[in-house]
């Protein structure tokens, strides 16, 4: 089976042609957009209509409030197993957005070094020594099956490492393991290319639209929450922001949204370059090959 990805800058058109070639592939959507998971940031983050997410089953979309940080970690986590629920029904997983970091997660893992914590080694040694190997092994056991059915109980250094690793970061061992494997499946990598003028005209156009659909009226709500620092850092945010404080006017709040996606646009395009397994097509040619 093979995994599909269809990546690009903000503005250049993903969701339109994602859609048919979920179509044509017979596939369900992942998003792979670090921002859509929120609830409530839909004008925010441009995410498709609920018609759209009708059309094709969408996954990792409005998945978290706000209010809560999110890592690139956790979402290879959920990432994974939606493509084993897709794959499970029968259809092929299209991964579609513009973070590069998650895209490269997904494919390649991760590879983060846990944290130490001398002390709480010297302790749980402690313990094992008091009570028996058996006693510290039964707490991992507790906390991560998965991590214990590969470790015997009398290897006391192992055991203590995986308790060291859920304490220092607060995630199971096995789930940190899994982000480390690279994706065990054949991956399809599109992107879409477009001229700057174009692409730029696209995210002028956005922001226009974004204005129009309520975009102050959602920051404004969203102002009044207590968002996590993953959420304040949605392109757009900051930028109304000022203007509801009284910093600007509402035209410099939009020309200063329009420079700011330009300028993360050429960030995307810059990171996806550097991918060499990225076919890159025009849009006449994907639409060709959709159509």
């Amino acid at each position: 089976m093979q995994i599909y990805f269809l990546v690009g800058p903000t503005a250049s058109g993903k969701t339109a042609l994602s859609l048919k070639l979920a179509e044509r592939l017979n596939a369900e959507i992942i998003s792979c957009d670090s921002m859509c998971v929120y609830k409530g940031m839909d004008i925010l983050t441009s995410k498709p209509s609920q018609a759209v997410r009708k059309r094709i089953p969408h996954h990792l979309i409005d998945i978290i409030p706000p209010t809560k940080e999110f890592s690139v970690s956790e979402y290879r986590i959920l990432a994974l197993d939606a493509i084993e629920d897709i794959l499970k029904r029968g259809k092929a997983p299209l991964f579609v957005g513009g973070s590069g970091l998650y895209v490269r997660a997904v494919i390649d893992g991760l590879f983060p070094s846990a944290g130490k914590d001398v002390r709480f080694r010297k302790r749980q040694a402690a313990l094992a020594k008091k009570y028996g190997n058996l006693y510290v092994y039964n707490k991992l056991k507790r906390i991560d099956p998965e991590s214990a059915e590969k470790i015997h109980p009398n290897n006391l250094r192992y055991v203590i490492r995986a308790l060291e690793i859920y304490h220092t970061e607060k995630k199971r061992p096995s789930d940190i393991r899994k982000n480390r494997e690279p994706l065990k499946y054949k991956v399809q990598i599109v992107g879409i290319e477009l001229k700057r003028s174009e692409l730029y005209k696209r995210i002028d156009d956005r922001v226009e639209e974004m204005l129009k659909e309520g975009l102050v009226r959602e920051v404004r709500r969203l102002s009044g929450k207590r968002l996590s620092i993953t959420a304040k850092s949605a392109l757009g945010y900051s930028e109304i922001l000022g203007y509801i404080k009284g910093k600007y006017s509402l035209e410099e709040a939009k020309e200063l949204l329009k420079k700011n996606t330009r300028h993360f646009a050429k960030r995307q395009m810059t990171w996806f370059r550097r991918d060499g397994r990225i076919k890159w097509l025009g849009v006449d040619k994907i639409r060709s090959l959709v159509s």
